[in-house]
């Protein structure tokens, strides 16, 4: 049984704070829904966790079986066992899925044996099509592709928990349905821990929650069982806020630039150099 524990996390973005003491606890093989309103930390959460450097962490703890995972590199934290679905999948030109996953299995010391039989059985299971197999991660993929190339690199990678931002952003009907089952048999079959983060209830009618968590203006306002999915569908966050007398729901902030989009960056590594 592993703990995946987030202890008072705060953090900014910008010298702006936007977590502003955070708690979860996740154990193996539970499902925890993080839901809250655009602008809330929902995916400053879930960078903050990753290690991004544009992220400044305050203060707090996240620690992995009583390991702690802030001041590592990302690199570190997903050997540890810590995997990042992210919302917007970067395109890697070049790279075929199979070799991204090789060169991740290297990384932390396994040998990726029989990787080629094990990604065609899992694009089989996700339905996802050779074709995408012999291009460049995420090159030319829809939003639905995309996601069921993330489910697939997690389902390889078996880390212990996976932290899914938006994962049922850019879904059709089949493609959630496909990829929250792929996700909800991991928790099953090889006791994955789930930290799903979503804005709408819609992919917890798919992926059954144990927890559900709401986040406003960068704190977690109440838990509940999926219940408190329910209720959000009926009375919205608007609504919740006004119960439970929350004044901030979100935490305003400037337009947050992506490193891997914005080629006015100098840290992006595919920015034009002639720009």
């Amino acid at each position: 049984m592993s703990t995946l524990r987030i202890a008072g996390l705060r953090a900014a973005v910008d010298r702006q704070e936007i977590l502003r003491g955070v708690d979860l606890e996740v154990e193996s093989g539970e499902v925890h829904a993080l839901m809250g309103p655009n602008g809330s930390g929902k995916s400053t959460l879930a960078h903050a966790l990753m290690g991004r450097s544009e992220y400044e962490v305050r203060d707090g703890s996240v620690t992995l079986d009583g390991e702690e995972l802030l001041g590592l590199p990302t690199w570190e934290r997903a050997t540890k066992g810590l995997f990042l679905a992210m919302q917007y999948p970067v395109e890697v030109p070049g790279v075929r899925l199979v070799d991204f996953l090789a060169a991740a299995l290297r990384g932390r010391g396994e040998a990726p044996n029989g990787l080629g039989e094990r990604v065609e059985a899992e694009a089989a299971r996700l339905e996802i099509a050779e074709q995408f197999l012999r291009r460049g991660v995420n090159v030319e993929f829809s939003g639905g592709e995309q996601k069921r190339a993330e489910t697939l690199q997690l389902a390889v990678l078996e880390p212990k928990f996976a932290v899914l931002d938006e994962i049922d952003s850019g879904l059709d009907v089949d493609a959630l349905r496909d990829v929250a089952r792929r996700v909800e048999a991991m928790t099953e079959e090889r006791n994955l821990g789930v930290l799903a983060i979503t804005h709408y209830a819609r992919v917890l009618s798919e992926l059954r929650a144990d927890r559900v968590h709401v986040l406003m203006g960068g704190r977690v306002v109440t838990s509940g069982g999926p219940e408190l999915a329910d209720e959000l569908e009926r009375v919205g966050y608007e609504g919740l806020a006004a119960e439970l007398g929350v004044e901030t729901l979100a935490v305003e902030t400037l337009t947050e630039r992506d490193p891997f989009t914005d080629t006015t960056i100098e840290s992006n590594p595919f920015a034009d150099p002639l720009a």
